[in-house]
């Protein structure tokens, strides 16, 4: 942290902050690899948020939304047995974390070296502020374009998930050049949880008109005073987030570990590259 001249009867200090972007997209903040770090620690999900400062539910949307981005799953859950059950890292998320802390360190003494003033104008510090805004989408997914079907209006993008899902989008033309797509290119979709529809099906196929139908198993409900969040596990490693009425996820009869399917139209996938 480095101190900066004042302005007026404020007195503006500039922070530097660690965090971890791959082609794909930022995918972790200096806390969120805190938490990563205490869960590898401790092996609880309730410990470590404790630990940095986060509410239960919020560590696991973090930890959902770390191992979408991620390449694979970073940290996996285990069931009780003689071991016990518990929460803990993947090799993938010991290395990333092992990574991190070592980058972190010369981050720290970079930061240290600074030792002149830098004159920061209120306009520009508003401006960081935007280029740092995070997206409401509470569904993150980050995936590789393998096909475009051009039109003259709208365009049709299909994004490969890790795992072997697929996502599919429908988005302008304009919309598809302004993003430079193209067959391989590295995207993030972004798909709000309101959006995403709950399906049970019992094993037998679903025939909906729906484009998007990812199947998998429910990890957790939270019921609200009206709403049910519902976070659906993909064999990729991912999950999908829905919010559903809690009238909707009675009568759907929804328990953790039962087979359900996540249902969004193509036009409510929202694409996304790295600048």
């Amino acid at each position: 942290m480095i101190n900066i001249p004042a302005m007026g009867n404020r007195k503006l200090q500039f922070r530097s902050t660690l965090s971890l972007v791959t082609a794909k997209g930022p995918i972790a903040s200096q806390r969120w690899m805190d938490l990563l770090v205490h869960i590898g620690e401790s092996r609880s999900i309730s410990q470590a948020a404790k630990a940095v400062g986060l509410t239960y539910k919020a560590a696991w949307d973090a930890i959902d939304a770390m191992n979408n981005l991620a390449p694979g799953p970073l940290v996996k859950s285990s069931k009780g047995g003689q071991g016990g059950g518990g929460t803990e890292l993947t090799a993938d998320g010991r290395r990333l974390v092992e990574a991190f802390q070592a980058v972190a360190a010369e981050h720290h003494r970079f930061v240290e070296k600074l030792d002149t003033g830098l004159g920061v104008r209120p306009a520009e510090l508003s401006t960081m502020r935007r280029l740092t805004m995070l997206t409401s989408a509470r569904n993150h997914f980050a995936g590789t374009v393998s096909k475009i079907i051009r039109g003259a209006v709208n365009d049709q993008v299909v994004v490969a998930l890790p795992g072997g899902a697929r996502i599919v989008a429908t988005i302008t033309h304009q919309s598809s050049k302004n993003l430079g797509l193209r067959k391989g290119i590295e995207v993030v979709a972004l798909i709000k949880a309101s959006w995403v529809i709950v399906a049970v099906d019992d094993e037998k196929p679903l025939k909906l008109s729906v484009r998007n139908q990812l199947r998998g198993t429910i990890k957790r409900l939270t019921p609200g005073a009206v709403n049910t969040e519902v976070v659906i596990g993909l064999p990729g490693g991912q999950s999908v987030l829905a919010i559903i009425t809690k009238d909707a996820a009675r009568e759907l009869k929804l328990r953790v570990n039962r087979s359900a399917t996540a249902l969004f139209k193509a036009s409510s996938v929202i694409l996304g590259v790295a600048a």
